[in-house]
């Protein structure tokens, strides 16, 4: 369990930057049908979506953990493999922690500090869906992704290029789940114990040793193809 007196708290602005990015990536375009704002270039669609997306990216040995996952559902994807060693033979599980607190609904945060800023600058409008009528029940909300966002996410990398990280992590965690929805992620991270177990309103612990641990074992596991250089060398 994470102690709340240890815990790396984000400053606004970068909780803000990384949502902008985040949202970015996972904007898809509006659905037929649907009635956005005007200049709306793309929709995220529920807020357990991003909450979840945005603790893999503030998680980087849990998204370790789960692209080893994938691998092992499709050994040929090497890939995913080196991206997961990448991440764990290096500093990154520490240096871009940032933790969440589990709630009911799994990985959370309030999010309203963070795209306040998004908003009063014209970068994104958001709206609540609620229940039947007499309700007052938040069913659902949606993030609008304006012209002037996807503009400044765009170049926020050529004017602070240590956010590059950010933007190559944002895509990769959307990528991995693409198609998705929130509940469907939110249950494939409780499939982790360490996760699922955790009491709520207590921050998420790391478990970077242990994927640390899985990391060796799959790559003694794995036997690499031999190239035709290598064949020649031998």
């Amino acid at each position: 369990m994470v102690s709340s007196l240890a815990v790396r708290r984000a400053s606004r602005w970068q909780d803000s930057v990384r949502l902008l990015l985040l949202i970015d990536a996972a904007a898809k375009p509006p659905a037929e049908g649907e009635t956005p704002p005007a200049s709306t270039v793309g929709v995220v669609h529920t807020q357990v979506r991003l909450q979840k997306l945005d603790f893999w990216v503030r998680y980087p040995d849990y998204l370790a953990f789960e692209l080893m996952n994938e691998f092992e559902a499709a050994p040929d994807e090497t890939g995913l493999l080196a991206l997961a060693s990448d991440i764990l033979e290096s500093e990154e599980p520490d240096l871009r922690r940032f933790p969440m607190l589990r709630h009911k609904f799994g990985a959370f945060e309030e999010l309203d500090d963070a795209l306040a800023p998004l908003v009063e600058r014209g970068l994104l409008r958001k709206t609540q869906i609620l229940g039947r009528t007499g309700q007052k029940r938040v069913v659902e909300h949606v993030y609008f992704l304006l012209d002037r966002g996807r503009e400044v996410a765009g170049t926020l990398v050529q004017d602070a290029p240590a956010l590059e990280w950010y933007l190559n992590r944002t895509r990769l965690v959307v990528a991995l789940v693409d198609g998705l929805g929130g509940t469907q992620i939110k249950n494939r991270q409780y499939l982790l114990s360490d996760y699922a177990d955790t009491p709520w309103r207590q921050y998420i612990a790391p478990i970077t040793e242990q994927a640390r641990a899985r990391l060796r074992q799959l790559k003694a596991a794995t036997v690499v193809p031999m190239t035709d250089v290598d064949q020649e060398a031998s």
